[in-house]
């Protein structure tokens, strides 16, 4: 369904740093950065990007906004989860863990990035 997810980071090294880190638990490429100052993560289901605000004004994080990320494992959540901590992620949500709903048996894992931007590590169980 989706192309591609861009996101606004004030401070590119320390998202750049931050994506890295997760998406190397996944097997992603270090980013690539454009001549525009963009970064790039290409994956066989899509591209995620960062990039400084074209209008020149701060990043934002949307207010109800998450990302999710398809995991492989429950224990895969765990090593995302855990490689954005030591890259500078923050905690949210609840801890990883298993959850019961309208949508199924899920493992989830939340995180924040050096931007404020909500990220959800998701494996259907």
């Amino acid at each position: 369904m989706f192309s591609h997810i861009m996101l606004g980071a004030d401070d590119i090294e320390a998202s750049k740093a931050f994506y890295d880190a997760t998406f190397a638990v996944l097997g992603v490429n270090p980013g690539f950065t454009d001549d525009k100052g963009r970064v790039f993560w290409m994956a066989p289901t899509g591209i995620f990007a960062i990039t400084k605000p074209l209008d020149g004004k701060p990043a934002s994080c949307g207010n109800g906004s998450t990302i999710g990320i398809a995991m492989k494992s429950p224990e895969e959540a765990d090593a995302w989860h855990a490689a954005g901590l030591k890259a500078g992620g923050t905690a949210c949500e609840d801890p990883p863990g298993a959850r019961s709903g309208s949508t199924g048996n899920l493992y989830l894992a939340y995180l924040r990035d050096p931007s404020g931007n909500k990220l959800c590590a998701l494996h259907r169980m």
